[in-house]
């Protein structure tokens, strides 16, 4: 008996604002909106033939017709082979694809007769799915690929990546092509030119394989629970938190002089975190001692300001505050379709987030020259923000050598931190006019307990319209699997406190983010500074 397991939890993919509580919706992309058991106990290949559905079963050796409403048994053929792994409609006829043969077989729905037969030059091929022109195969001898398929011979026209390393189901929704992977359990939208995972979402359980779609609904059939559900997508929910974790951070700037001279002066602005859709505060922040005063930077981002006037030699101060926090796991879903362009963003945000800055740079002729190459001649907000992140992420290695260098020096190098790769993302965004700004956070690094020891994160986001702004981690992103690069695109994972919002040159932060100190000295002074984020679970996370 195979284990049924139920995920109801999806998540959808939109803008990222600035909200006081997180939204949870009931329905949203990605949710189970019927199920029904599966006619046999082997079930494989899925498909629509624009009223009902056709189930593959690979003991049974047969095709069952099945009924959207009830998951009633219409009709059924003898299968052509022994072992049917993937189904499709073209028009009127039924494509099945036989792993065992290595053929894919034109079959008559009225008559059962196969009108056609292909040999397919895969390994293994399984999944099925009809583009209008051209079958779509995966290899489960090669995983890494899928297969844009002649009907006519069976020959190969072209290959692209597969998202992840397992795919079985493939179905085509007139636009995009989906995929099922049984090994991750999730099912991903690919931009079928390139391989480009767009978005992605839990499968509803843990052998997801073959994938149909009715023109407005999903549908997946699953292995172990030998269930066929109907899967929603498209609707007007932005985004949905889940997997909430309560955690408490202690966040110290530690400013220490070790002399021989004297600090003269020292302040101190530390960013203070608010609520926000992926994270919402359990009460005050309590600042260890109270702040001098505080201040707002032209961002908007609210700052905790710490003066002292005097630091002698083996001297040091220590401001921190207390954080207690609920973390959400945040993941955004776009439909490129639905993206506006460059003319629909909204004028007081082209107005704050197209400036330039000394970390950007958008008119150097570098800058320039690389970002129209990039584009082209590109109108749609998410594919060019999406053309720059795959341009960085393919072009860059990740190196922490300290120092933030403006973006053409980094571009040319090749090589920079986290906050160098959101510094030349954002300059070749705003240098086209696609506002972009980034955000800066403490990082759980681990366990649940752990210590955020003066590095933390950084990352992009970019006004999409009718979306809002959404998140670009490029050095999160520069990984091999396309389903790995699109964890980098509206993904955010529970295990980070956004302390920072800004475009750049902020008057007390300039650059930086969490903290950053300011001092004058007289005579020569050596001066340690350390900022820590030390995490610990909240009891009730431990019961």
């Amino acid at each position: 008996m195979r284990n049924n397991r139920n995920i109801h939890s999806t998540f959808f993919f939109a803008t990222l604002i600035t909200l006081t509580t997180p939204i949870f919706a009931s329905a949203t992309t990605g949710d189970i909106v019927k199920q029904f058991s599966t006619p046999a106990d082997c079930p494989t290949g899925l498909t629509f033939d624009g009223k009902s559905l056709w189930l593959a079963d690979r003991k049974s050796d047969m095709l069952y017709q099945i009924d959207t409403e009830d998951g009633r048994v219409i009709k059924t053929l003898q299968a052509p082979g022994y072992q049917v792994e993937g189904l499709t409609m073209q028009g009127d006829y039924l494509w099945a694809l036989d792993i065992e043969q290595r053929a894919a077989f034109k079959l008559n729905t009225k008559s059962g007769i196969a009108e056609k037969t292909i040999y397919l030059p895969l390994r293994a091929p399984q999944g099925l799915a009809w583009d209008g022109k051209y079958l779509w195969a995966a290899d489960y001898k090669k995983k890494d690929k899928l297969y844009r398929i002649s009907a006519e011979d069976g020959s190969v026209i072209e290959e692209i990546p597969s998202p992840s390393n397992d795919p079985h189901g493939l179905t085509f929704d007139g636009k995009y092509l989906w995929v099922s992977d049984r090994t991750d359990d999730m099912i991903y939208m690919l931009w079928p030119e390139n391989g480009y995972v767009i978005l992605a979402f839990p499968s509803p359980s843990k052998f997801p394989r073959g994938l149909a779609f009715d023109g407005e609904s999903l549908w997946n059939v699953d292995y172990q629970t030998d269930k066929i559900y109907q899967i929603k997508l498209r609707d007007n929910t932005t985004y949905v938190c889940t997997d909430a974790k309560k955690e408490v951070l202690e966040y110290t700037h530690k400013f220490q002089n070790h002399g021989p001279g004297e600090v003269t002066s020292l302040d101190i602005y530390m960013s203070v975190p608010k609520n926000l859709p992926c994270q919402k505060l359990l009460g005050d922040l309590a600042f260890d001692p109270e702040p001098t005063d505080w201040v707002i930077d032209k961002w908007g981002q609210k700052i905790a300001h710490f003066h002292y006037d005097k630091i002698g030699p083996g001297q040091s101060v220590t401001p921190s505050y207390q954080a207690k926090a609920q973390l959400y796991k945040t993941r955004f879903f776009i439909f490129p379709d639905q993206v506006g362009s460059l003319d629909d963003i909204p004028k007081e945000i082209k107005q704050s987030y197209l400036s330039d800055g000394r970390k950007y740079c958008i008119n150097d002729p570098y800058i320039k020259k690389t970002a129209d190459k990039i584009i082209a001649d590109e109108t749609n907000c998410y594919w060019i923000a999406r053309k720059f992140f795959n341009y960085v992420i393919e072009n860059m290695e990740y190196e922490l050598t300290g120092g933030w260098n403006a973006a053409p020096l980094v571009l040319k190098r090749g090589t920079g931190s986290c906050s160098e790769y959101s510094f030349a993302f954002i300059a070749l965004c705003r240098s086209v006019g696609l506002p972009a700004r980034y955000v800066g956070s403490v990082v759980l690094r681990g366990d649940d307990a752990s210590t955020d020891y003066d590095v933390f994160h950084r990352w992009a986001e970019v006004y999409l319209p009718n979306y809002g702004w959404v998140p670009f981690d490029l050095s999160r992103g520069d990984r091999r699997s396309p389903a790995e690069q699109a964890e980098a695109i509206g993904y955010r994972d529970n295990t980070y406190l956004i302390t920072t919002i800004g475009g750049g040159d902020s008057e007390y932060l300039e650059y930086n983010y969490t903290s950053i100190d300011q001092w004058h000295s007289k005579g020569p002074c050596k001066i340690n500074s350390i900022r820590v984020g030390e995490w610990s679970p909240l009891e009730e996370n431990q019961k």
